[in-house]
């Protein structure tokens, strides 16, 4: 399945241009990276996929149109999905891409 490109756009709107982060084509999405680390990625299956500090999981999975993250049956703690209700207007895609940035630069680069 092909990803969401109007909605890849939109945060690249928002990422383009920042030395510290890149973009990559990565499982069926577009990855965004800063320093190495995935950050955000749009996914093929619709919505995002957000990096986020695993303190703030649970308080973010309350928040409407999000779900955990699981993978081969494992709850991936730090991981959340954002429908694309969830980040249709500027503003709500803008807190996602920021909480994402937010994380990810406290992590070493690779």
């Amino acid at each position: 399945m092909a990803y969401d490109e109007v909605l890849a756009s939109r945060v690249e709107d928002l990422l383009g241009g920042r030395p510290d982060v890149t973009r990559r084509r990565m499982f069926g999405g577009l990855v965004w990276l800063v320093c190495g680390n995935m950050a955000i990625a749009v996914r093929g299956e619709g919505g995002l996929l957000v990096r986020i500090a695993p303190d703030d999981h649970d308080a973010m999975l309350a928040e409407a149109g999000t779900a955990a993250m699981v993978m081969r049956g494992r709850l991936m703690v730090g991981w959340i999905t954002a429908t694309p209700e969830a980040c249709a207007t500027p503003p709500d895609l803008a807190r996602w891409v920021r909480r994402s940035l937010t994380y990810a630069r406290t992590l070493p680069p690779k």
